[in-house]
């Protein structure tokens, strides 16, 4: 990847907090929800309960597609992302812990939350 996309793909993540996800459901029709994330580097992640439609999904097939926009005013200044990669649950506890982390940094409000939910994370393929 040319280092000149990477950056800009880095500044999309560091400047958005939503990312719509979509997932296959087993009767094999996509399902789009939109849902907060916290990345390290190129590897997102985002908090549900393992009961969700979207954990779910995920555990029939580990494939999703996912869209980024930054916040804007016109059409002019739309910036975003658009990508396909595999998503998995976090198990490793000091990774659960790095991205519990990420999370209370990038959404202090939303301290309660991140106890209820298991992380799982979206890599870009």
């Amino acid at each position: 990847m040319e280092p000149a996309l990477r950056e800009e793909i880095l500044s999309v993540l560091k400047g958005a907090t939503d990312m719509t996800i979509a997932t296959i459901r087993p009767d094999g029709y996509p399902q789009a929800t939109t849902v907060s994330y916290v990345s390290a580097g190129l590897t997102m992640y985002f908090g549900c309960t393992a009961e969700s439609q979207k954990a779910l999904n995920i555990a029939y097939n580990d494939k999703v597609s996912l869209t980024v926009t930054l916040p804007y005013f016109s059409w002019e200044e739309i910036r975003g992302l658009s990508m396909g990669g595999t998503a998995k649950p976090v198990t490793d506890p000091n990774e659960i812990n790095r991205v519990s982390e990420l999370m209370l940094r990038k959404f202090p409000q939303r301290v309660w939350a991140h106890r209820r939910r298991h992380a799982l994370m979206a890599r870009r393929k």
